[in-house]
């Protein structure tokens, strides 16, 4: 098991564009519990159409008003070039784009085929470099389509193989349906690293079928050490029928630092978080964490 587990918060971006849109001082008010509890990264805000994700349409505005603390990285999600010169335009130096393995979830959420998004991402690449940011290439659908069924891991390699190549400086894999399982995890994980040994990989789980922590674990065993979380389960995909709910951020940390591995956050402080997330959002959320606390840092138990 590693000493130190690496969490990217997603909430305030990937939790938030599913919900009922809230205004944008909520908004601001959860990105900045989020920076006081300790996570490394966040996932700050995404610049995408305004008629695609409403939810979103004043992430300028977020971003301006946020108070960003020291040590905490923060990034924005962008669709495309415009999305990614916006980001830049606010002040961001790391950014993600998204590429689903599905052509046809591809087509679905940003109306291009896999094969256009690739080049698109090259040039995006390209643009983010000449910037001084650093490119991160998201591969939805790694582990499963809500209408194509079962995605190759081969596929997903070779999606791999095309953004190494353009130069992405990581790569990220979308459980965007909460079709994965430890089987998929492994597989999928195995088939880039027989590739692409060298490029930085992050996983992000949905559990939408309960399977989120065994993933985790599983990535672990694997030597991953970065995953993306959503502060008391927000989120899902749009796109994605029934893909509700991420990781949620309290239950993975509750997990790590029980099994005596950290990650620089502070359970008590992200538990507060997520009860700012329930009241703001105004429904109860899924994180079970939450429903039962504990309501402090949990010290490994003994061997």
């Amino acid at each position: 098991m590693p000493g130190f587990v690496s969490i990217r918060e997603v909430g305030p971006r990937d939790g938030l564009q599913n919900e009922e849109a809230i205004p944008t001082e909520a908004k601001v008010r959860l990105l900045d519990a989020l920076s006081r509890t300790g996570v490394r990264r966040i996932e700050a805000v995404s610049f995408v159409h305004p008629k695609a994700i409403p939810q979103m349409a004043d992430a300028d505005e977020v971003w301006r008003r946020a108070e960003r603390a020291d040590g905490v990285r923060y990034s924005a999600l962008v669709p495309n070039i415009r999305g990614a010169q916006r980001a830049l335009a606010a002040g961001f130096t790391e950014v993600e784009v998204v590429v689903s393995a599905s052509d046809t979830h591809n087509r679905r959420n940003i109306n291009r085929s896999t094969d256009e998004s690739l080049d698109d991402v090259a040039e995006l690449v390209g643009l983010l470099h000449d910037a001084g940011a650093q490119a991160e290439v998201i591969v939805a659908t790694s582990f499963g389509c809500p209408y194509e069924g079962d995605v190759d891991p081969v596929r997903v390699a070779g999606i791999v193989d095309r953004v190494a190549r353009d130069g992405a400086d990581r790569v990220a894999f979308g459980d965007t349906t909460g079709m994965a399982t430890p089987r998929r995890v492994r597989e999928v994980v195995t088939a880039v690293r027989d590739r692409n040994a060298g490029i930085p990989v992050l996983l992000h789980f949905h559990n939408t079928r309960g399977t989120a922590l065994a993933n985790l674990l599983t990535a672990i065993e694997l030597g991953v050490t970065e995953f993306d979380a959503s502060v008391g389960g927000l989120g899902g995909c749009p796109y994605a029928p029934g893909a509700s709910g991420n990781l949620a951020t309290e239950e993975a940390v509750h997990m790590l630092h029980d099994m005596g591995i950290d990650t620089g956050v502070d359970l008590a402080a992200l538990i507060e978080a997520a009860e700012l997330a329930e009241e703001l959002t105004g429904r109860r959320l899924p994180s079970g964490v939450l429903r039962a606390g504990p309501r402090t840092r949990l010290t490994p138990l003994a061997s």
